[in-house]
């Protein structure tokens, strides 16, 4: 199977990345507030429900919906790894964000990029250079720092917070999954096509256990915090999926990385401005020193990669 290459555009490419790490720095903040009116799992639903139409109307108006039929077996079975994929992350994610915080939710899911980038290292035939190593030891110290004075409740208790570290750390390991298969489907369909197949598939698998009705419970703030989530999934992963195409994946992911520091800052302003929406998160020194260092690590391993022997020139724009 040919593997897909970026255009070489990367102007647009560091972009699109940077408004992906904003709007997913503001994201579990939102998350955090809708959640005590509304579970997880319907939370998710609609966010995908929203998208899926949305995006399906636009799609469906410039008559650019996506054909299922006529691919090669391979393409159907990495679409049901990206619905599979990203639906879950979307799930654990945010039942791991229930039983932690805004700001130890994003310093914890940096182990989805790192995960996705060893991914790419391994299917794309790239390969570690020392630098790599160097990043993700500095990420994995730093989320030690983070969690310093949660360690022994993470490492030997059984209480709630260890369970959100834990789901947190599942949600990487299926967005890792997702991009993986979202970065080589690139290579049959648009990733808008890609993206409205997996927001419809993950909108069916969902449906079961959501509960629609709970919509009548949230007040105003919560219900426009709602339709920031559900806009949230459109705009971060339409521009995360057209960053893919454009740039290198590990730039992409260098980019992204930025995260938990926009969430920590975005934190702060919120908690300052309206502290009885916003609860703030009491940070140690460490504990931020710790936050740093995990990107510090995430960005070296991401951009430290070494050139593949056979690398092949950008696409050329327009070639997806």
């Amino acid at each position: 199977m040919a593997l897909h290459r970026p255009t070489g555009r990367w102007q647009l490419g560091l972009s699109l990345s940077l408004l992906t790490a904003c709007m997913w720095g503001a994201l579990p903040i939102a998350l955090d507030v809708t959640l005590e009116r509304m579970d997880a799992l319907t939370i998710t639903w609609y966010r995908f429900v929203v998208s899926a139409v949305l995006l399906g109307s636009y799609l469906a108006a410039r008559g650019q919906l996506p054909g299922l039929r006529g691919h090669p077996s391979s393409v159907y079975l990495l679409l049901l790894v990206a619905v599979l994929g990203l639906g879950s992350n979307y799930v654990l994610y945010i039942l791991g964000l229930e039983r932690t915080s805004p700001e130890a939710a994003q310093v914890m899911i940096q182990l989805a990029p790192a995960s996705a980038m060893l991914g790419f290292l391994f299917f794309f035939r790239e390969r570690f250079s020392r630098i790599q190593w160097l990043g993700l030891l500095v990420m994995a110290s730093g989320m030690l720092l983070f969690l310093h004075d949660r360690l022994g409740e993470v490492f030997l208790g059984l209480g709630r917070y260890t369970a959100g570290v834990a789901l947190l750390g599942a949600a990487a390991v299926t967005w890792a999954a997702y991009a993986l298969a979202q970065k080589q489907l690139l290579h049959f369909m648009s990733s808008a096509a890609v993206l409205v197949v997996i927001y419809c598939g993950s909108t069916l698998l969902l449906l079961p256990g959501a509960a629609p009705a709970q919509i009548l419970d949230l007040g105003p703030l919560r219900l426009w915090l709602l339709a920031f989530c559900a806009l949230n999934t459109i705009v971060a992963y339409g521009a995360f999926s057209e960053a893919l195409a454009h740039w290198e994946a590990s730039r992409v992911s260098a980019v992204i990385s930025m995260t938990p520091l926009a969430t920590l800052l975005m934190a702060g302003i919120g908690s300052a401005l309206w502290p009885q929406v916003v609860p703030a998160e009491e940070l140690s020194p460490l504990a931020c020193a710790g936050a740093v260092l995990v990107v510090a690590g995430s960005m070296a391993a991401a951009l430290g990669k070494a050139r593949t022997e056979d690398q092949e020139p950008p696409m050329p724009p327009g070639v997806e």
